[in-house]
């Protein structure tokens, strides 16, 4: 089995293990609209769980855009989940208005005591790119070089080397004539997950867009996955993969959650034209590290369902490998 509804499509999703029971967290949108290029902007969230990864219990939309008008009220994009000190469960995600198209994206804050029903903190807003640091960011939308002004997916950990908590984000580097060498993975802190401070990227280069970032730790390296298009390739990254430019999921590979991070050399890691597996996470399992994502276009139509996980192999260096592909297409 796979996570898949009749009447809507799925695709990003993320992911929160609470003792033996995963909560899914996963954007949605209707059939009914009829064509799946036009998703992203009749999006809602749903919520699911397992305790294999595979069967899954579907519980319902958890969160949809606000009403009009309000930073978020055309769409509520990718996020992650977290717990605080006291059990408070906390959603942070991506949000987008009508009144600018969409074009420009923006990190909202929402709380809940049970992990499903979602209430935005005040507005609901929590980052912009704004303040003293944004110059490091291409923090206007660029007609003509890049299709938006880019803030989104956010990913939340705590910090831990501190007492705080960090916050990744898909965003772009300043001033970078190719656009396909701008994408970056942006970073902010805060204390107490209310109050966020926006620092400057943490890795900037080798693609026009690192999309739904998550940093993680093991064995010693730490790691930053995103996802890209074979479109999106600087000419320097195209020439450096083996095999040339895919679509799918890569990483990088460092030494602490702030870097210095670099591309992980050889192999993309889950890619493939056309691609089979999208904005894919790797999660810790009892059985090891496994990566699950969306099937995007396996056979040239988007399918839209989450995967069965497929596990992820670590050698002597520290390099991910994916064991086997089979269950993309379940």
């Amino acid at each position: 089995m796979v996570l898949a509804l009749d009447d809507h499509w799925i695709w990003d999703s993320w992911y929160h293990r609470e003792g033996d029971q995963w909560h899914a967290y996963f954007l949605k949108a209707p059939k009914s609209i009829g064509d799946p290029e036009l998703r992203h902007f009749n999006v809602s969230q749903g919520h699911a769980t397992s305790q294999d990864l595979k069967s899954w219990n579907h519980l319902g939309t958890c969160l949809a855009p606000a009403e009009q008008p309000a930073w978020d009220d055309y769409t509520v994009w990718t996020g992650s989940v977290v717990r605080d000190d006291e059990g408070g469960w906390h959603l942070f995600y991506t949000g987008s208005t009508r009144a600018e198209e969409g074009l420009y994206q923006r990190i909202g804050h929402a709380v809940s005591p049970d992990g499903h029903a979602w209430r935005r903190v005040d507005s609901g807003l929590c980052l912009d790119l704004k303040g003293p640091n944004a110059s490091c960011y291409e923090h206007d939308y660029m007609p003509n070089h890049w299709h938006d002004r880019a803030m989104r997916d956010p990913w939340v950990m705590r910090d831990p080397d501190g007492d705080g908590w960090m916050m990744f984000f898909t965003a772009r580097g300043v001033g970078i004539p190719e656009a396909n060498a701008g994408g970056a993975i942006g970073f902010a802190r805060s204390p107490d997950l209310t109050n966020w401070t926006l620092e400057p990227p943490v890795f900037v280069g080798g693609y026009g867009q690192l999309e739904v970032p998550q940093v993680f730790e093991h064995a010693g390296h730490w790691y930053c996955l995103f996802c890209t298009s074979d479109k999106h390739f600087s000419k320097d990254q195209a020439g450096l993969t083996p095999g040339g430019p895919v679509t799918g999921t890569h990483y990088l590979i460092g030494a602490s959650p702030t870097g210095p991070w670099r591309i992980a050399e050889g192999p993309f890691l889950d890619g493939s034209i056309p691609c089979r597996r999208y904005a894919a996470r790797i999660l810790k399992t009892d059985q090891g590290l496994q990566i699950i994502g969306f099937a995007d276009r396996p056979n040239g139509q988007f399918v839209g369902h989450v995967t069965n996980p497929d596990p992820v192999e670590v050698d002597e260096n520290g390099y991910l490998s994916v064991k086997s592909l089979e269950n993309v297409e379940d």
